[in-house]
């Protein structure tokens, strides 16, 4: 007999609103969603105010500029759609992904909270850590996470930018592009786990008896605030695309989700900003790992046995249950898509001057394959007076995994 938290084959067709045909590609309809304002509940954990002290705070970070948002107007040409823009976040801090924004913010609050905690009316500021302030306190002080790269990355990058250590945990299959990365920013990897939930056990047993402090970006039990930060680092992307969207207003947003920090930062955010005018948001997941979807479609947190895609940074087979709070209320549409369809996702954007890794491809991916499907189309109003904007999370994080995808050289 199945778990209460699993799906029958039966039942699990029964709650799919759409399934076109030739393609593994599931859309599913949200019956939580909510409208209207913006709700107070949803501001304990993604706020206007907890984003401006997030962007005071990164705005001092050496390097920190907006990302390029791109109007891709061939391609909603070629879609029939008014316009599509995609924002690209393979140049942020130079470490090819967005996740710098959570993890990276996260070490500072949690270290500036340790220095305030030892120093009482200390002044704390990006800078004076950076300088060295503090640093006999930071540097005994070792972060640890589990991360299928990006993450893991981000972290080491912050606990080197602030001078504090870190360990991370990675798992058989993860690239040595990727470890390598890591390891240049002095972090110590261990990648012996078989898969990631596994290294998320590992590092909650081994941070408790080591003294180190777990930054992980997905939220369980009573462990809520530092996914919190996290979420609201990521926050400064969508008011950078508000931004630099200016008037125009987007009709739709494409969000992909792993444990889904990213996409309830990125809809809570344009809700809170928007209110009752917000666009409809379309969570996007791997076939082999929707979770979210899953989640949805039981209207309850729920998990899958296993995760099973090349979409590493959206391998995952349980949500947050903090990003959930949101992504319950906000996600209007959910959509899991094949695998093959990022690929050729990536091969695209590669023409139109775009270098995306196969998570950061798959929001692109899924309007491909919605626009192709015209049930699909219709439910979602991909017409042509819909403005859709989308997230490239990722470049080429790992060079030998986007060649041997592509076929293609990435930029040096």
């Amino acid at each position: 007999m199945m778990n209460d938290d699993q799906l029958s084959p039966g039942e699990y067709e029964a709650v799919i609103r759409r399934r076109p045909a030739s393609t593994d590609t599931c859309l599913v309809r949200n019956d939580q969603v909510q409208r209207g304002q913006y709700p107070a509940a949803l501001r304990e954990i993604i706020s206007l105010t907890e984003h401006q002290r997030a962007r005071t705070v990164v705005e001092e970070w050496p390097g920190y500029q907006p990302t390029n948002l791109y109007p891709l107007d061939n391609v909603a040409r070629d879609l029939g759609l008014a316009d599509i823009w995609l924002k690209d976040e393979s140049t942020r801090f130079g470490l090819g992904a967005f996740k710098s924004l959570g993890g990276a913010y996260a070490v500072y609050r949690m270290l500036e909270q340790h220095i305030r905690a030892d120093h009482p009316g200390a002044e704390v500021s990006p800078r004076a850590l950076i300088d060295g302030a503090f640093r006999e306190l930071t540097s005994q002080i070792t972060f640890a996470c589990a991360s299928a790269g990006n993450h893991g990355r981000a972290v080491a990058w912050g606990a080197h930018l602030f001078g504090a250590r870190c360990v991370v945990y990675l798992y058989e299959g993860v690239s040595a592009g990727r470890r390598a990365a890591i390891e240049s920013l002095g972090a110590t990897v261990d990648a012996s786990s078989p898969n990631y939930d596994y290294a998320v056990k590992r590092i909650a047993v081994d941070a408790e008896r080591s003294g180190w402090l777990v930054l992980s970006d997905t939220a369980y039990d009573r462990y809520r605030e530092i996914p919190r930060l996290v979420m609201q680092g990521y926050t400064i992307i969508a008011q950078e695309a508000l931004e630099q969207l200016g008037d125009v207003r987007p009709t739709h947003v494409f969000v992909q989700a792993g444990v889904g920090g990213f996409a309830a930062a990125i809809t809570a955010h344009f809700w809170e900003v928007l209110g009752a005018d917000r666009p409809r948001f379309i969570v996007v997941e791997p076939a082999g790992a929707a979770c979210v979807q899953k989640s949805i479609a039981q209207e309850r947190l729920s998990s899958l046995p296993a995760a099973h895609s090349i979409m590493g940074g959206l391998n995952c087979a349980l949500p947050s249950s903090l990003a959930w709070e949101v992504l319950q209320a906000a996600t209007d549409w959910s959509v899991a898509i094949p695998d093959r369809a990022s690929i050729t996702a990536m091969c695209e954007l590669a023409q139109h001057g775009i270098v995306s890794g196969e998570s950061g491809a798959a929001g692109f991916a899924a309007l491909h394959t919605l626009c192709a499907n015209p049930n699909a189309r219709a439910e979602l109003g991909l017409d042509q007076h819909a403005r859709v904007l989308l997230f490239s999370t990722e470049g080429a994080t790992d060079r030998d995994t986007y060649h041997a995808l592509t076929g293609l050289e990435p930029p040096a």
